[in-house]
């Protein structure tokens, strides 16, 4: 049975949470909505497994059992991770067979590239300098993994409407992993740890597959 944490500080500045649960079943309906033969097991199958997490996910966060709560985002992550690999393995080992029309593989590649950019934000937002409930309880942030530019100003260079005591939030590494997925780099966010940098060149690889190898054919011969 589930035991609420001991140590539950009251929280300077609680991240709203809503934006990753909302993401997470964005994902569910992406990956259900994909061609059949891009999707592991019975299409149904994905989408009932995701929701159920999910719905086990939010009441662990509102009766407090964060521990719990961690695990399960993790499985949420991990579930919607090798969705995402297993299908674009697919794609790939479907190309020599021109099994999909021209407008179905852009559509295709379009929805495994949101993919890959959605998950990866999953990841960075939940093991970066412990994750929400480990920024949660420190007042600003100035450790973790990437080196957002925020970190780098004086108190009296904030921008204006930000709390004097900056953290990063979803937004933030949503903005990180849509970088990553375009540009193949962090742009204006060093990545300062080396879970991170792998992570970083996992969702570069994959962003690289998809547009070089996917979009491109599939633009060429429409």
């Amino acid at each position: 049975m589930a035991v609420k944490d001991k140590k539950d500080p009251d929280r300077w500045n609680p991240e709203p949470r809503w934006l990753a649960w909302v993401v997470v079943l964005a994902l569910a309906g992406v990956y259900t909505a994909l061609p059949s033969h891009l999707i592991v097991g019975p299409r149904w199958a994905f989408l009932v497994i995701i929701v159920l997490l999910l719905i086990t996910t939010i009441y662990s966060h509102y009766r407090k059992y964060h521990r719990l709560d961690q695990i399960l985002g993790f499985v949420e992550s991990s579930v919607v991770t090798l969705g995402l690999i297993a299908s674009v393995g697919l794609l790939i080992s479907g190309l020599p067979t021109h099994r999909e029309e021209p407008a179905e593989l852009l559509f295709s590649a379009t929805a495994l590239w949101i993919t890959n950019v959605l998950v990866f934000t999953l990841w960075y937002w939940r093991l970066d300098a412990g994750g929400p409930h480990g920024r949660d309880r420190r007042k600003g942030h100035d450790e973790g993994a990437f080196l957002f530019p925020q970190m780098t100003l004086p108190p009296g260079a904030r921008i204006s409407g930000e709390p004097s005591e900056w953290a990063p939030n979803f937004v933030d590494y949503l903005f990180l992993a849509f970088n990553t997925s375009t540009a193949f780099s962090p742009t204006d966010s060093p990545v300062l740890t080396r879970w991170a940098k792998l992570l970083m060149m996992t969702q570069s690889l994959i962003s690289l597959t998809v547009l070089a190898l996917l979009a491109a054919r599939a633009v060429n011969i429409l």
